[in-house]
This record gives structure tokens, sequence and C-alpha cells, in this order.
């Protein structure tokens, strides 16, 4: 885990479901096959409505037609209220991920994305303090500073509080539950 994460915000809005981040028909593959794990990038967030990513300016695709169609280049999600519901798909933070996605900050998760999300390492899971949709645009460049709890907004020059990591900075920092359970001698390496 990176303790400084530089990136381009993609803003979203409230209720963010697994269906949207990665729509059930693209479960077909695999993604601990190369090829296939750059088609979860391919189809991130592909399910989310117009009207979720809206915001006054409309709707900016997560995938700009100049690009490679795999990888976006927004590096940081802003999103709402429970992002992550619906249901118990470990994919979204692998669909995330695989289209370069370092980190999320929402005003809370459904758990079960935010544990997926730690316990593969896919991505860092952090919640603001306040609603953040309503104060960054899709396009603002964006510094996240993990051990200050603090993500700085470089286009309007605004800094923002979030909340620390806790237990989860370590699983975070070994790259998941696996590897940090092998860290710490609770399982064989």
């Amino acid at each position: 885990m990176q303790n400084h994460i530089e990136g381009v915000a993609y803003v979203l809005g409230d209720n963010i479901d697994t269906d949207q981040i990665i729509p059930a028909q693209y479960l077909t593959y695999n993604p601990s096959i190369a090829a296939e794990y750059k088609m979860f990038g391919k189809y991130a967030l592909s399910g989310v409505p117009e009207a979720a990513a809206g915001l006054p300016k409309g709707h900016v695709p997560f995938h700009p037609p100049t690009g490679d169609g795999f990888v976006s280049p927004y590096k940081i999600i802003i999103g709402g209220k429970n992002f992550g519901c619906g249901s118990s798909r470990e994919h979204a933070p692998i669909a995330l991920a695989a289209a370069g996605v370092v980190a999320v900050v929402a005003e809370f998760y459904a758990r079960i994305f935010y544990r997926n999300s730690v316990n593969g390492g896919y991505l860092v899971p952090l919640e603001a303090k306040e609603r953040l949709i309503d104060r960054i645009c899709t396009g603002d460049k964006l510094v996240i500073d993990i051990a200050a709890g603090t993500l700085k907004n470089e286009t309007s020059d605004e800094t923002f509080s979030l909340l620390p990591l806790g237990e989860v900075a370590p699983i975070l920092e070994a790259g998941g539950l696996f590897p940090y359970a092998k860290k710490v001698g609770m399982l064989a390496s």
C-alpha cells in the first residue's frame, strides 16, 4: 500500500452497487488469467447509469474513447453513501483494480465490499468525514496522504479529513489477508 496516492478523480453518487461496478454478464471471466483479468478492467463501472455519474456537468465515461479501453485514467473513485452495496460479489474490487483504481473514498461502504477490498488487497477503501461528492468533480487532481489522513484536491486547493484505516492498515500494507497471515505467522510460508 502506498502512503501517498495521486490521481485523477472519478465521482459517483450514492448506493453504487456491485452490479453497477461489474455487471453479472462479465463474471464469466477468470481474474487469475491475465488476459481475462484485463476484461474486468474494461467493463468496470459499465453498469453505472448515467444519472449516478451525472453531477451538473453530465455523464463522463469511466473509459474515455481515446484510451486503451482496459485501464481508466481515473485512479481515485469518490463515492457517496453505501458504496459497493448489493451482492457479495468479490469481483467488484477486482474490476476497479484491473481498471487502474488505487483507492475509493466514500462516506461509508457496504460491509462486504469493504472487506473484499481489504482481504484481497485490491484497493484502499477510505472513508471521508464529509460528503465529498458535492465538493470534488470528475477530473480533479487529488493527493491522498494516508498517514496524515487527508485528501487534497489540487484543482480547488482544498484539503479534507479522512478517517484512519485502523486495524486494516497492516493487512493492506501486506497486500491482503493471506499475505498478512503469512507475514505474522498465522499461516505457513
